[in-house]
């Protein structure tokens, strides 16, 4: 059997840094990813793609990354359920393993 997954993309947003009720840290950030091909009024559509991080991925990623800059991500696909008024919610997540900080905006400018 196999789970993985490679994006690359965009921050959409700042890395928060935060701390689960176990004490773990962790991260969530939002990847903007282009699609390879445009769709029928000839633009390329952008997936939005949210991915949580953990531990040290999660810490090294709000440290230096800011929004805008470009990032690769390996991980699983990762599927849960949980209740809420006693209605069942299926949810899907990317847990990212390995996090690859492809270039940032800051660089970008100063080149």
């Amino acid at each position: 059997m196999l789970n993985q997954i490679v994006i690359v993309g965009r921050l959409v947003r700042d890395p928060e840094l935060k701390e689960s009720e176990g004490g773990k840290k962790y991260t969530n950030i939002t990847l903007a990813v282009p699609r390879a091909y445009k769709n029928v009024d000839g633009e390329y559509e952008t997936d939005f793609i949210d991915c949580r991080l953990w531990t040290g991925v999660a810490e090294s990623t709000a440290e230096y990354c800011k929004k805008g800059d470009l990032l690769g991500v390996k991980g699983r696909v990762e599927s849960r359920v949980y209740e809420k008024d006693d209605k069942k919610n299926y949810v899907t997540d990317i847990i990212a393993e390995k996090i690859t900080f492809l270039s940032n905006k800051r660089q970008e400018e100063t080149e």
